[in-house]
């Protein structure tokens, strides 16, 4: 082999660009692509344990290679399961019409043939700019008996207040036990319909949710039905790099691609919020959600499964919520998602557990939690002690083995990839997105698996809650450190005096791989500077025309500015004769009369919202929220949105928001009911708040 390697290095590398191009573009086939992957990694591997290990020298010599082969071999199998999601996913939109269609048949022949669903809000701490859309887009749900009930973990007496006079059920019970899965449960126990929708306290619906997702409940097998989690604003790496144009949220490789792809094999499995589950399901596991994990969602589909129940996906998004809206929140809620993944490896419901098939244990190992995190440490150390105590993690390579065994291997994962999964994988952005959550994510995932009891439950802040630090001051300095270690590594072997790497040859390849780290090191050291969040609301571009008169009676028109549920922007052609300070009033389609006060006169007219009534706040509450959003919708090709990263340092905004508190360490005290249980039925939304909408428009858009 290692003939081959020297007489023809390039020959692996353009065989495989071939075949990429092949099957990629000119005649698309998925397992074509999927088998040039596998063949590549079964190509390195066979020459990675071969001639990279020095199998006849003592312990100390195979210490270190052998280390840094488990760690490949352990990513490769992670990879291995990856290529097997994507080889099969399913879409599901064309059951969901049909299924759709059915429903709206039998409500008009008659109503009463379709069953009740329970709709359950579950909350604890979140404050009401965000519960009350919720709470409203619930209400609107079409359909001919959605019974909404708010479970508050709480027992925060404005929460009540709010629930009766909305129209929404109200329940609330004596202690937290269980945290989430244990506010379900009891919900559980106090209510009757058939179906049970379940969303989280900042998800709201879209109106045709349940209609488009109770369809597939006509097969008796399919016991819950789950939709993405799609957002309404931005997270922290699209907003502390400044990219919320031109990059998705990070979760849609995992919502777009790999859940369909887990559809495929009856693998989809339950988020915790989006979904509806029979009722049917949780009385064959014992009467509700298992709570021997944080993470209750992926024990109830794999309890399912035992039973006979299959989780179906349909990848369309139904619902919007919150991403984490600080770095602060954002891991609060990925760590939460660890230890909760890694502590079912020991609970009997859990993958290990019987009862499973082989291709279900497999696919649910949360072993992705761990590897991801090494492979991003051994990435970033693995040049740095080479440079610096010569420690190198294969013997026996040099340039052309490089190009001809790794190169192949790095370009068959990322473009492979990047082919299977279209517009949902962002190499560069991945692998930066990964270098940042380790340094927080991979401590706690190695705590969790050799001390999986004990953990608590952590609610993810939302709203006026998601506080944090200016800056991520961990992650920061450790990006720093680490990028002037890499720089001394670098200048120290420079020199021919001073050089301590014995193998000179390599140093060039070192040395580009130790400047890609760094670069995305630099990145990564942004991403903890938090960017102010001027806004509290967050805005959306105007699908339709809105008009606006003024105090002397003059009329203006414009389709073109944004709306939020605090005011609106207009872009005018002409400066108008308005002046800040005037008191307006304005035609908002689906809406109504809505007055306001400008806050910015000329061509760019902005309007602060004096809503004269509730009931016109809600409308406004229910047109935003219930329809299309097109929040993170847009896909950029992996070269472009590459392009956007680098682009990032040549314009790189260091300023970071001032006067940001820090999430306190416990819940600021509030007034709490007394510690018993209490039921307060639905009434259901005000027949004026559901006049007739347009909901086909032209989906609402962010704009930054």
């Amino acid at each position: 082999m290692s003939g081959i390697a020297i007489t023809t290095p390039f020959a692996p590398l353009a065989l495989l660009a071939g075949l990429l191009l092949l099957f990629g573009k000119i005649w698309p086939s998925r397992p074509g692509l999927i088998a040039t992957i596998g063949c590549t990694i079964l190509y390195y591997l066979q020459w990675r344990i071969s001639q990279t290990i020095p199998w006849g020298s003592g312990a100390r010599a195979l210490c270190w290679p052998l280390i840094c082969l488990f760690v490949e071999v352990a990513a490769l199998f992670d990879g291995a399961i990856l290529l097997a999601i994507l080889a099969r996913p399913r879409d599901r939109s064309a059951e969901a019409d049909r299924g759709e269609a059915r429903l709206r048949r039998a409500w008009d022949e008659d109503a009463t043939s379709l069953p009740p669903v329970d709709v359950f809000i579950a909350t604890y701490n979140e404050p009401r700019e965000v519960l009350e859309k919720t709470i409203l887009g619930c209400l609107s749900l079409e359909w001919p008996d959605a019974r909404v009930w708010v479970l508050d973990d709480g027992r925060r007496p404005w929460v009540r207040d709010l629930c009766v006079a909305k129209g929404a059920g109200y329940v609330n019970r004596p202690d937290n036990k269980g945290a989430k899965a244990g506010n379900i449960n009891h919900g559980l126990t106090v209510t009757q319909a058939p179906f049970v929708a379940v969303f989280d306290a900042d998800f709201v619906p879209r109106r045709d949710f349940l209609l488009r997702t109770m369809g597939f409940f006509d097969e008796e097998r399919i016991g819950i039905v789950q939709v993405p989690h799609s957002f309404y604003n931005h997270d922290p790496m699209q907003t502390n790099l400044g990219l919320q144009q031109t990059m998705p949220d990070d979760q849609r490789f995992f919502f777009e691609a790999i859940m369909p792809g887990r559809d495929g094999w009856d693998a989809a499995f339950c988020c915790g919020s989006n979904s509806v589950t029979r009722r049917t399901l949780f009385e064959s596991i014992g009467g509700g959600l298992p709570e021997g994990s944080i993470t209750e969602d992926m024990l109830l589909t794999m309890a399912s499964l035992r039973q006979g129940y299959v989780t179906r996906y349909l990848n369309e998004p139904l619902a919007f919520g919150l991403a984490p809206e600080s770095t602060a929140a954002f891991f609060v809620q990925r760590q939460r998602w660890a230890q909760g993944a890694i502590q079912i490896l020991y609970l009997k419901q859990g993958p290990l557990g019987p009862g499973l098939k082989l291709r279900h244990r497999l696919l649910f190992l949360p072993s992705a939690w761990i590897t991801q995190g090494l492979q991003s440490v051994f990435m970033v150390l693995t040049p740095i002690l080479f440079m610096l105590f010569n420690l190198a993690p294969m013997t026996g390579i040099d340039l052309q083995s490089v190009i001809h065994y790794v190169l192949p291997l790095i370009v068959a994962m990322m473009s492979g990839i990047t082919l299977l999964a279209p517009g949902r994988y962002y190499p560069l952005a991945a692998q930066i997105l990964s270098m940042f959550q380790t340094f927080r994510i991979l401590p706690v995932a190695l705590q969790t698996l050799f001390k999986p009891k004990g953990l608590v439950f952590k609610v993810t802040p939302k709203g006026s809650d998601a506080g944090g630090s200016p800056w991520e001051s961990t992650i920061l300095c450790g990006a720093l450190l680490l990028i002037g270690v890499s720089f001394a590594g670098l200048m120290i072997n420079a020199s021919a005096d001073r050089h301590i790497v014995s193998q000179m040859g390599l140093m060039p390849m070192v040395a580009l791989w130790t400047m890609l780290n760094m670069f995305m090191l630099l990145l990564v050291a942004m991403m903890c500077l938090e960017k102010p969040r001027v806004r509290g609301e967050e805005r959306f571009a105007l699908r339709q025309g809105v008009t606006l008169l003024g105090g002397d009676g003059q009329m203006i028109r414009s389709d073109r500015g944004d709306i939020s549920i605090s005011g609106l922007g207009l872009e005018m052609d002409e400066p108008t004769d308005l002046r800040v300070g005037d008191r307006v009033e304005m035609v908002v389609p689906d809406v109504g009369l809505v007055r306001g006060f400008v806050r910015r006169a000329g061509r760019r007219i902005g309007v602060e919202f004096d809503f004269h009534s509730e009931e016109v706040r809600d409308r406004l509450i229910i047109s935003l929220f219930t329809g299309s959003i097109e929040v993170n919708a847009h896909r950029p090709s992996a070269s472009a949105a590459a392009l956007a990263v680098v682009r990032r340092l040549w314009a790189a905004d260091l300023s970071i928001a001032q006067g940001v508190p820090r999430l306190p360490d416990a819940a600021p005290v509030q007034e709490k009911l007394s510690a018993q249980t209490r039921i307060i039925a639905p009434s259901g939304l005000s027949d004026r708040l559901k006049g007739p909408l347009d909901w086909q428009e032209a989906p609402l858009s962010a704009t930054a």
